[in-house]
């Protein structure tokens, strides 16, 4: 079997999250890690284990030994360095969102079809089992016919820099409010006829806090909330005649819990043993890899593109603008 030598672009909090995953995972090798520091790549290879460590993300693209890049640095780079790994035909795990706006997760899907490379969106609860089941469970009638949907993720982080300027694609949409809006997707699917939303901007003219109101063509409802300055409870509620389902924790869930229309708790999915959650999406990476197709069917490359469009045409109405738009 053989086993799949992961390099990692950016060298982070989210690339450690990574780096555990990986030392835990089965049919996989921390191999790489890229930073623009060849010192802070070099003691994160040390802290972690990895084979190499490059001080630039070129270096790390062009290793023949390198199966799989997974992109860790900010949203207004990932355009940029996931050209950089395609054209050098290496497949990409991209973290969300998977651009900083649609025109450019447009030319990267494009890059990627002609290159026949695979590359696929790291939004892991994509892949994760209790997603599946959820939408499952939202389809089988046990809440009936599911009416209304509320979701929320908030985490005081509104101080941190890559939050705060434009120029890094900042606000809370693209970093949170990505969330609520899979989750919803996730759940209600895509033919949305409307949408109200509002937001609160920072002095630097990103988005602090936003409400967005979906509405359905079948009559269905999803209200979403997203915030970089509170902490939230995280709960998604789907609401149907004959009960609901309450999702605890929308961004990496780890259990479901069926209500009755009288209020009693009928079941309770837990989410399986997990190292992260984030093995998920590699497994799902490797298994596109070795099938040779260039995009997971948990998070279809239209999927992607469609999410991208509508966080572009939220941030047009809320003037929440980047320089790279």
């Amino acid at each position: 079997m053989k086993t799949y030598k992961v390099g990692i672009i950016g060298a982070g909090w989210i690339a450690r999250k990574m780096a555990v995953t990986l030392g835990g995972m089965k049919g996989v090798m921390r191999y790489a890690i890229a930073s623009r520091s060849r010192e802070k790549a070099e003691a994160f290879a040390r802290d972690w284990q990895f084979a190499k460590a490059y001080g630039s993300y070129e270096e790390l693209a062009n290793d023949p030994e390198v199966d799989l890049v997974y992109i860790a640095t900010p949203h207004s780079f990932h355009y940029e360095q996931a050209c950089m790994c395609i054209e050098r035909g290496k497949p990409v795990l991209c973290e969300k969102a998977f651009t900083a706006n649609a025109r450019q997760a447009e030319a990267l899907l494009k890059l990627a079809q002609e290159k026949k490379v695979f590359i696929t969106e790291a939004i892991w609860t994509r892949y994760m089992p209790l997603s599946v089941k959820l939408q499952e469970l939202v389809n089988s009638g046990v809440i009936g016919t599911p009416y209304t949907l509320s979701a929320n993720l908030s985490y005081p982080v509104g101080n941190k820099e890559r939050m705060l300027r434009p120029e890094l694609a900042g606000g809370a949409l693209l970093d949170l409010g990505v969330y609520a809006l899979n989750f919803a997707a996730m759940a209600f699917g895509a033919d949305i006829v409307r949408t109200v939303s509002s937001c609160i901007r920072t002095d630097t003219g990103m988005d602090a806090q936003e409400s967005i109101t979906l509405f359905y063509r079948d009559g269905r409802m999803a209200a979403l909330q997203s915030s970089m300055w509170a902490k939230s409870d995280r709960m998604g509620i789907i609401s149907g005649d004959k009960g609901h389902l309450i999702v605890e924790n929308i961004n990496n869930p780890s259990s479901i819990r069926v209500v009755d229309s009288d209020y009693n708790t009928v079941a309770v999915y837990y989410a399986p043993e997990r190292i992260t959650g984030y093995e998920y999406q590699v497994y799902a990476s490797i298994e596109a890899i070795e099938k040779g197709w260039l995009e997971s069917p948990y998070m279809p490359h239209a999927e992607t593109l469609r999410i991208m469009r509508q966080m572009d045409a939220l941030r047009k109405e809320w003037g929440v603008v980047y320089p790279c738009d």
